[in-house]
Order: C-alpha cells, then sequence, then structure tokens
C-alpha cells in the first residue's frame, strides 16, 4: 500500500501481516480519489473511515489535507496500528475501538465524506443498513457521499439514496446521498 498524493505521496505503508484486513488496492483507490476529488476540495471537509482496517483511506484523505478525519474499527490491533502510523506521519487522526453500528446509532456530527469498508462476506441486508442508519441518522451533510465498498458479485442500487458504482476488478464503490 502507498499513499498517492497530497504531503505524503509515495510513501508505503507496511501493516503486519496478522492484521484481519483486506486493504483497498492502490488502483481501485486511486480511481476512487479522482473521482472524490472532482465532488470535494478535501482540505474543506471532514470525513469518517468505516472498518478502517490499515487505515489505507484514512491516510489519504490526510494526506490530500483533510483536517478532521475519524477512523473506526473493532479491532484493537487494526486501531493501535493506525494511531502509531498517524503518528510517525505527522497525521492528526481520530482513531476509535468501535463496533461500527454502535458508532453510528451513537454519532451525532455530520461528515462530508463517510466511506465504509466492510468485510466482503457482509450480506446485502446488512450493506444497507449502513446506508439505512447514515441517511436516517442524518450523518451526512446535505453535499455530502457515503461510499460504500463492496464486491463485485454485491448489487446495492435498489437503496433510494444509491447514486451510481464505480468497479475497479473485484472492487465495487456504491455512492449514495441525501
Amino acid at each position: 500500500m502507498r499513499i498517492i498524493s497530497g504531503s505524503h505521496k509515495g510513501r508505503r505503508i507496511q501493516a503486519p501481516k496478522k492484521l484481519p484486513v483486506r486493504p483497498t488496492t492502490d488502483i481501485a483507490k486511486e480511481g476512487l480519489f479522482n473521482i472524490l476529488a472532482n465532488r470535494f476540495d478535501f482540505d474543506s471537509i471532514n470525513a469518517l473511515d468505516l472498518f478502517s482496517g490499515t487505515g489505507n483511506i484514512s491516510f489519504e484523505l490526510a494526506s490530500r489535507g483533510v483536517e478532521e478525519v475519524v477512523a473506526i474499527d473493532h479491532t484493537p490491533a487494526c486501531v493501535a496500528f493506525i494511531a502509531r502510523t498517524a503518528e510517525a506521519f505527522g497525521f492528526d487522526i481520530a482513531v476509535k475501538t468501535s463496533e461500527v453500528q454502535r458508532f453510528l446509532e451513537r454519532e451525532t456530527r455530520t461528515f462530508d465524506l463517510i466511506f465504509a469498508d466492510p468485510p466482503y462476506d457482509f450480506t446485502v441486508d446488512q450493506l444497507l443498513t449502513i446506508a439505512d442508519v447514515v441517511m436516517k441518522r442524518s450523518l451526512l451533510k446535505s453535499d455530502g457521499v457515503l461510499v460504500i465498498e463492496h464486491s463485485k458479485h454485491t448489487d446495492l442500487s435498489q437503496h433510494s439514496c444509491f447514486e451510481n458504482k464505480r468497479s475497479y476488478g473485484n472492487s465495487v464503490f456504491s455512492f449514495f446521498g441525501q
């Protein structure tokens, strides 16, 4: 994994092999951030990274100037790795250990960008529940976007807030708005 752009462009991230993660590939991440760059001025938004794993997306956001990045994962080893790496890179990322569903049900802030990369074995219902909770709790700002990464074998287009999707190999990013 590497940071694609921003203040830490080209910097490699070497996560411990024992972490239970499937990081977003550099090619998929580059495609995602090309789309997001056309939608946002990164230094004027805040972002929430759910199921953050290695922190790959959080580090990319911080490198591109996002001032407030919140990373949520339920695995203490992942949270510890993100916190150590963020400190080493000089990134101010708020990292929290929590089950994502529990965090979403209690969160009161709104975000410009919410990125969720749950395990690929999540069912369509589990993935759609993420979108439902984000929308029902109004966790997105009015012009914000929720991006859910999932397998190419999953279709989330039936959700009423679905906007579009982009595919990169086995990875698909589904975009949702208010």
